[in-house]
């Protein structure tokens, strides 16, 4: 046992002559085979309890509990133990002995054995925590936790998601540089170049009015490491963007960022799906199934989403087609515009929701967009036909209509068929929304996990705001190969050589192969409205590398704590971070970010603007 091996080490250390060590055990390693053995342990009160005369502590460390008894019989260090509450830091030196008869806490790893406690130290008191350390801890508000997270963090829950935090970090290495990868750290104080969200900037005391920017992410490092011959890095980087923020996103974030060079899409996907069968066995025993490949277009069409739940059985069907003529503009509209969308949803046994619970899954649905959220009830179809149907809508659907919609979607006695119709980008995420929603709530989410790759990515996307192209990615992804001719002739028709991670309906990592030749880089840059002039202002360092022999390379990054949050079963990245932000990028902790003093802004040649 690693912590066995660990104190070992620190008796060593502590040990001189005939003086103790600090301690001899962690408390949670404690079991039978200690029975009789002298122990010397050090921790903090997780409780105290006094029964008639006898005073029981438990005492926790990273390892987990142990109970502690103190008798009478020592008046003086029954007098100690009487002082103690709870979060004291002890050291107790004891008698390791089984419970008594009718005591044994099962659900305790110490719960046979209890430790005779002969002798007590009282090493720091604390006062009252804030917040409660018990199975209650996680009812006090965010706020109040991350303020006092040195406390939080003492929790058995928080200290085991960290615990799993850096067996995955140990897992991952291990597997990467057994195929050979060199772990290389890439700079933090950079160029601003910027990538889609807003750079962290770093004020140059020695260059005034200069800036630095805190790395996005090692994109364009990692690009010249296999321009030098590298050949397979890897890093477990941090990274910085100033965007707004939600549960899976903080103004710094890890990544565990690869790249290779010689290699093609499937390489380096077999490469990494290896690599995380190997995580999943190792730290939580569990065999993987196949990762199945299914392009973006696909995904989208079927689940409104490129990164699917498939534990969730509900698809979206398209039904344009049969609502091009109604007489329901809410359905025609869309239907005949080339940017909408119509699709059909069926909810098996969906016919028991209340007229109350479609009104709030209406309510859902409108925060992605959607203007409504029409139904249709399938009572007795397959008796009385349309007579069987109750819905708003039927009036205006004719029978050819519906009969299209009840064959498509299969539709059967005692389902739902709920409507999506608006622009595509709408449709799509307030349904492909909806679909998680409802396998959630109505229990038809299977269990375990369920893995995929998305492929052929759209190389770029049109924003209607601004009336320009922008890369679905980053402008470093290759186009496919046989498409280069449509970076031009169809921007909105070119595919990419781009490939994502997907498990659980969370996207977990994403890559591709890069551009490797300067030529087809700076296409990209014109078709993205980047000129040549801010082109070499930006990326004059890239640019210049492509021309000295730059070699075929692609790789992926994966969000470490979006994986390990998935893997603990938190609901937030901020979950499995020792120390994160709150959602509106502060720290309550050290109370950042805070002024600094008029002298440090001088030193930068900075200066202030008064708040509005």
């Amino acid at each position: 046992m690693i912590a066995a091996r660990l104190l070992r080490g620190l008796s060593r250390d502590h040990t001189d002559g005939d003086q103790k060590p600090m301690r001899t055990h962690y408390c949670g390693e404690l079991n039978a085979s200690h029975e009789g053995r002298e122990v010397v342990l050090c921790g903090w009160v997780q409780r105290r309890r006094d029964h008639g005369g006898v005073i029981f502590i438990d005492l926790r460390d990273r390892e987990g509990l142990v109970q502690v008894v103190f008798d009478p019989d020592r008046a003086e260090m029954f007098a100690l133990a009487e002082q103690v509450r709870s979060e004291f830091v002890l050291r107790i030196q004891g008698r390791v002995r089984p419970r008594p008869e009718g005591t044994l806490n099962p659900e305790l790893p110490t719960g046979a054995i209890e430790v005779l406690g002969l002798d007590l130290e009282i090493l720091n008191r604390a006062e009252t925590p804030p917040i409660q350390l018990d199975t209650h801890a996680a009812d006090a508000s965010e706020e109040l936790r991350l303020r006092y997270r040195y406390l939080d963090l003492r929790r058995s829950e928080m200290q085991e998601r960290l615990r799993t935090r850096a067996r995955v970090t140990r897992t991952l290495r291990r597997f990467l540089d057994e195929q050979g990868f060199l772990d290389i750290e890439t700079p933090i104080l950079t160029k601003s170049t910027p990538e889609g969200a807003r750079d962290y900037l770093v004020p140059s005391r020695t260059h005034p009015g200069e800036f630095f920017a805190l790395p996005q992410s090692p994109q364009l490092f990692k690009q010249l490491l296999m321009m030098s011959g590298l050949d397979r890095y890897y890093q477990i980087a941090r990274c910085f963007r100033d965007e707004d923020l939600r549960a899976d996103r903080q103004p710094e974030f890890t990544q565990l960022d690869i790249e290779a060079s010689f290699i093609e899409e499937e390489d380096i996907m077999g490469l990494m799906e290896g690599m995380i069968r190997a995580l999943f066995r190792e730290v939580l025993e569990v065999e993987l199934p196949e990762f199945p490949r299914m392009t973006h277009a696909e995904a989208m069409r079927r689940f409104g989403s490129d990164r699917p739940d498939l534990r969730v059985p509900l698809e979206l069907v398209d039904v344009a087609d049969l609502m091009g003529e109604v007489d329901f503009k809410v359905f025609s509209g869309p239907a005949q515009d080339p940017e909408g969308r119509v699709v059909a949803l069926r909810l098996p046994r969906g016919g028991e929701l209340t007229r109350k619970e479609i009104d709030g899954y209406t309510q859902f649905v409108a925060i992605y967009g959607a203007k409504g959220l029409a139904y249709i009830k399938v009572n007795e179809w397959s008796a009385k036909g349309r007579e069987g149907l109750q819905s708003p809508i039927l009036k205006f659907l004719p029978d050819a209509a519906v009969e299209g919609i009840m064959a498509r979607t299969g539709a059967e006695d005692g389902d739902l068929v709920f409507f999506g119709a608006d622009k595509a980008s709408v449709v799509n995420e307030a349904l492909g929304a909806l679909r998680v929603r409802l396998g959630q709530d109505r229990g038809l989410m299977a269990e375990g996990w369920r893995p995929l790759w998305v492929i052929d990515f759209p190389m770029f996307e049109h924003d209607a705001n601004s009336g320009r192209w922008v890369a679905l990615h980053h402008p470093f992804t290759a186009p496919k190969e046989d498409q280069l001719d449509l970076l031009d002739a169809n921007p909105g028709a070119c595919l990419s050589r781009a490939y994502d991670m997907v498990l659980n309906g969370t996207e977990i990592g994403g890559g591709s192969i890069r551009i490797h030749r300067e030529a087809v880089q700076r296409q990209v840059f014109r078709l993205l409205n980047i000129s040549e002039e801010q082109a070499d202002e930006r990326f004059g360092f890239l640019l210049r590398a492509l021309k000295f022999g730059c070699p075929p390379h692609g790789g992926i990054a994966f969000g470490l704590d979006r994986l390990v949050m998935l893997m603990t079963g938190a609901h937030s990245i901020r979950d499995v971070m020792a120390f994160p932000k709150t959602q509106s990028a502060a720290c309550p902790l050290t109370d950042a970010p805070s002024e600094v003093d008029e002298a440090q802004l001088r030193e930068l040649a900075l200066r202030t603007r008064p708040r509005s």
